[in-house]
This record gives structure tokens, C-alpha cells and sequence, in this order.
């Protein structure tokens, strides 16, 4: 890769560490590696492995204490001239930090100030580092909102965060970043929990701004098809070390390390139909007798015909719940005697059915209406018409405590795990709650053992009964969330992106314990993402939805070899091809 070029940032035998107490938790140990002009370097892993935790050490943003960086160099290199960033002091860093090596952080809403407007913020970084005047920076802000492709500028230079949808907020980040031409753009994962058509768009930008400025990019993500579609050499780390570094195309076509074999393979291949997905422990545990991933993935496939049956079985059934002409209408704009001049149509005459045993994939990006569809049919949303049917019975026009009955069958597993659950109340406490109220067990004791063999069910333990929400990481908590959904032993669940912010590791982990749960308990799913992936591995029939209607319905595997709609197209042209 060098070929005579120097690099324009060189990490030597960098070492963090975090103190808690007496424990020290290494969390980068002795790592190196070179980042080139006009080249990018995608660090991968999972949450834990030291990646963030690397890109904070370049930005000098590690909070100390407790973390601090124990050994190593970062030398930055411009115009022949070295700079140790970790000797200067807090006040030359400065001039690096935001100036020199940018960073765009993976959650734009809490890297972006509430109180202020969207171009105050931007104007502010151009303000501090160019020594503009406030009208000169204003309009450098509107060149670059133009320039990373934001939808009517001068209303979003005005705007708050909160006004915005996560590909535009961003976007503001996009220009934020870019403001001063950085030499070096770092990108801590920039795309999760985006839409799959967003997040090819943030992509292409980000890869666009690179050739256009000639900058280095440091792209960090969970995600090997990601960084497949964007960076030249790729970095894999696993517990705070480099385990395999190489050119992007020979490290994914070859991988050596079990590791990197595992995390390629727990990603949803659309082309496959398979039973369960790998997942990394099936490669870290390896024997002489592990077959490598292809002979592992021709293990797992379920064939044409096994299929066939299990349809055959499904839908030769009454369906276990319809939904009729459901529309639910947002209105947006009234005129000054309060009639509604503009409105959104969340829901536009939309109708389903969903049969015992199922599982009912509904994809398709945000706004689309998708989660405001399973809202409404558990009633947490009130269509404005339509009907709702379960088990043979009209539940739209239910009463409160006839409808208190029913959703003791049906739940839902939100998106977010941990704003799902109470921070104040321990998680033996949050199962038990749901049983309580539902009169299920005579005594707390009856109740408490319940929990625990569900937290044992879905991979946790008894101790976890004692713990509060903050103590356990993402896949746990979500572990958490199915548990409390089965703690009422209902028939029908409500999956709402309920993997989308997960690592692909994790993700596999989580899909493959919804699958095995509705085998032991027959659940019926509808399972709700805007990534077309994992929606097809779930899936028996898939749904696509735009913009409040149903656009393509049909058996998942043969909407993905044969969509019909122009936009299924599209979704399924954005699913990273890289690997």
C-alpha cells in the first residue's frame, strides 16, 4: 500500500487503559498501524474491542480519569513536518482537533447541541478555526449544507436536531466535520441504525468528499459488508488488539483468523436461505472437525422443498390476525380556524394478514409507516378506520379491560432496549411487574422463579435478576426485553427493530434466539426493519412499505430474487455487495 508514500497518520504501539477502582481494564493494548493521503483504513470489531476507544485516543478526547493512554505515538505528518499529537498540550491540540482531524460521532443527537440551531453549530466551528466574521461564516455553513447534499438549506441552517430525521442530522455532522477540509476525516460508525438506502447514501457522500478533497478517511464500524463497499485496507480488532490487517478485497475473499471468519458469516446473506446464522463463537471454538464458513453455511441451508412443506403447513390455516383499511392520518398544518390543510398519511388503507406460526417481515425506510402499522394493530396508536381482528374478534372497537385481556397475548420488542426499560427499577423487578398485573403466580416467590428460568431461557442468569439496565450491554438488554415480551406467555409478538442498533455478531445472536423461541413456543412474529437482509433470513412472507402503503407483498424469498416495485428494487440494490 505504501509504495514510497509516507503516511499521513501513524499510530505506534498505542496502549488505553480504564481504571475502575483497583481493576484496570486494558482496552487498546499495543496496537499499530499507518493511515495514507486519499486512502481508507476501516477499523472493524465489536462493541468492546477497542475501535471507538482508538479513534477518541487520535482525537485526544479520552476522558482521564479513569481512561488514559498508557504507551505509544500518534504521529500526524504534514508538509514532511511530524507531530507527536500526544505530546502537545491541550492547547495546540486544538488546532489539530476539528482543524486538522475531524471526527464524525455515531449518534448525531447527542453529538449535536439541542439548544442550538443545526447552522449556529456549524457556523460556530468555521468561526473558531477560519477567524471569520459571522456573516462570512453563515455563508460558508449554506456552501457546505449544499455541498453534503442537504434538502433546503436555509430552513435546516435554523433548524434544531430534534427537527430533523438521523440521515439529515447526519449530514449537519457531514459538514461540521468538513468545514475546515481536514486532512484526515475520522468516521465512528456513521451508518448504524440508518435506513440500508441511507446508508449507502452517507457512503457514497462520504466517499465523494474524499476524492473531491483528497482527505484520508479512518471509517470504524460492527459492519464488515459496510466497510467492504468503502475502505482500502481494513483493521480487525478483538479485545483491544489487531488480530488481521490487510487489503480490504484479499482480507474478505481470505480471511485467516477465526475471528474475521465469524464476523463475515453472521451477516444475513440475502442469497442463502438458512436455518440459523453463524455466529463468532462457532469459529472461536474451533476444532480440526469445524468446517470452514462455506462448508458451514451448506450445513445450515434449508432446502426448496423443505420450504415448500413448511408453507404448505402455514397457510392452510385460519389466519391468526387481520387487519382491515387501517389509515391513521397526522395532520401537519391547520388554517386559523383549525381545519386541517396539510396532513401525513402514516397509514393509507393498508391490509394484512398474518397466519399461526408465521412470521411476517415488514421493511422499508423511516416514515414509511411500518412501525405505526404494528402500533396500531396492539392499539398503542388509534387508526383513524379500519378494523383489527385476533383470534376471530374485532379488538379496534374494544373496551379498555376486554382489550387489557387480549394484549396479555400480543406484545411488541421496541427498538430500544434500554429507553424500554425503567432505569430506576432492577430487572427482576421490570419482568416480575407484567405478572403481577395480569394476576399470574400467587407470591413473589412464584413470580421471581418464573423470571429467572426466562432470563436462563433467553441466555442470562439468575444474578442478572438483581442488576439495573445500565449494567448490561446492548444484546443483553435486548435479551432483557424478549424475556419480559414471553414473561405473559403470549401467541403473537411485535418485533420493531428490535436488532437494528446491534452488532452484526450480537444481531445473529439475538435472530437466532427469536427463532429458536418460536419454535419451542410456536410464536407468531411480525418482524419489523428497514434492512432487507435480515428481514428475508426471518421471514416467511415479506411486506415492503412506502410512505404509508403496502407496495409489494409476497413470499420473502421470492420477492428478493424477483421484486416487482421499483422501490423493493432499490432496497435491494442498497444492501452492502462488498463482501
Amino acid at each position: 500500500m505504501s509504495s514510497g508514500l509516507k503516511p499521513i497518520l501513524e499510530v505506534k504501539n498505542l496502549s488505553v487503559d480504564f481504571r475502575n477502582g483497583a481493576a484496570v481494564q486494558h482496552a487498546v493494548q499495543d496496537i499499530s498501524f499507518n493511515l495514507y493521503p486519499g486512502k481508507t483504513l476501516g477499523i472493524v470489531g465489536e462493541s468492546g474491542s477497542g475501535k471507538s476507544v482508538t479513534s477518541l485516543s487520535i482525537m485526544r478526547l479520552i476522558p482521564d480519569p479513569p481512561g488514559h493512554i498508557a504507551d505509544g505515538q500518534i504521529l500526524f505528518r504534514e508538509n514532511d513536518i511530524v507531530t507527536d499529537l500526544l505530546q502537545l498540550e491541550e492547547r495546540q491540540m486544538r488546532s489539530f482537533r476539528g482543524n486538522k482531524i475531524a471526527m464524525v460521532f455515531q449518534e448525531p443527537m447527542t453529538s449535536l447541541n439541542p439548544v442550538y440551531t443545526c447552522g449556529r453549530q456549524v457556523t460556530e466551528a468555521i468561526r473558531l478555526h477560519q477567524h471569520l466574521k459571522t456573516a462570512q461564516a453563515k455563508e460558508l455553513t449554506m456552501d457546505w449544507f449544499n455541498e453534503v447534499k442537504l434538502p433546503r438549506p436555509e430552513s435546516i441552517y435554523s433548524s434544531y436536531p430534534h427537527q430533523l430525521s438521523g440521515g439529515q442530522k447526519q449530514r449537519v455532522m457531514l459538514a461540521m466535520a468538513m468545514c475546515c477540509k481536514p486532512s484526515v476525516l475520522i468516521a465512528d460508525e456513521p451508518t448504524t441504525a440508518l435506513d440500508v438506502t441511507l446508508q449507502k447514501t452517507i457512503l457514497e457522500l462520504i466517499k465523494s468528499l474524499q476524492q473531491k478533497y483528497g482527505m484520508s478517511v479512518l471509517f470504524i464500524t460492527h459492519d464488515l459488508g459496510v466497510v467492504a463497499e468503502i475502505a482500502d485496507e481494513v483493521q480487525v480488532m478483538y479485545h483491544g488488539k489487531i488480530v488481521e490487517q490487510g487489503e480490504a478485497e484479499q482480507l474478505f475473499k481470505h480471511p485467516e483468523q477465526a475471528y474475521t471468519k465469524g464476523l463475515i458469516a453472521c451477516r444475513p446473506d440475502p442469497a442463502l436461505r438458512l436455518r440459523r446464522l453463524p455466529t463468532v463463537a462457532d469459529f472461536m471454538q474451533q476444532t480440526e472437525d469445524t468446517p470452514e464458513p462455506d462448508g458451514l453455511l451448506k450445513d445450515l441451508a434449508v432446502s426448496t422443498e423443505e420450504r415448500i412443506l413448511h408453507h404448505a403447513q402455514l397457510y392452510n390455516q385460519e389466519p391468526l390476525l387481520r387487519a382491515e383499511h387501517l389509515k391513521l392520518y397526522y395532520p401537519v398544518k391547520r388554517s386559523w380556524t383549525g381545519k386541517v390543510i396539510q396532513e401525513v398519511k402514516a397509514l393509507d388503507d393498508v391490509s394484512l394478514e398474518v397466519y399461526p406460526g408465521e412470521t411476517l417481515g415488514l421493511v422499508g425506510e423511516s416514515g414509511c409507516g411500518k412501525t405505526t402499522l404494528g402500533r396500531s394493530i396492539l392499539r398503542l396508536a388509534e387508526a383513524d378506520s379500519g378494523n383489527i381482528w385476533f383470534r376471530g374478534q374485532n379488538i379496534s372497537r374494544m373496551g379498555r379491560n376486554a382489550l387489557i385481556k387480549v394484549r396479555a397475548r400480543m406484545q411488541i420488542i421496541f427498538q430500544d432496549p434500554y429507553s424500554s426499560l425503567n432505569p430506576r427499577m432492577m430487572i427482576g423487578t421490570a419482568l416480575t411487574e407484567p405478572l403481577r398485573v395480569h394476576g399470574i403466580a400467587r407470591t413473589q416467590r412464584e413470580r421471581k422463579n418464573i423470571v429467572v428460568a426466562l432470563l436462563e431461557r433467553v441466555g442470562l442468569e439468575e444474578s442478572h435478576y438483581y442488576r439495573y439496565p445500565h449494567e448490561f450491554s446492548g444484546g443483553q438488554r435486548q435479551r432483557v426485553c424478549i424475556a419480559r415480551a414471553l414473561a405473559l406467555q403470549p401467541e403473537f409478538i411485535i418485533c420493531d427493530e428490535s436488532v437494528s442498533a446491534l452488532d452484526v455478531s450480537v444481531q445473529a445472536q439475538v435472530l437466532n434466539l427469536l427463532n429458536e423461541l418460536k419454535r419451542d413456543f410456536n410464536f407468531t412474529y411480525i418482524f419489523i426493519s428497514h434492512d432487507l437482509s435480515v428481514v428475508k433470513f426471518m421471514s416467511d412472507r415479506m411486506i415492503v412499505m412506502q410512505q404509508g402503503r403496502i407496495v409489494e407483498m409476497g413470499e420473502a424469498d421470492q420477492i428478493y430474487r424477483n421484486p416487482q416495485h421499483p422501490y423493493t428494487k432499490t432496497l435491494i440494490d442498497a444492501i452492502p455487495k462488498g463482501l
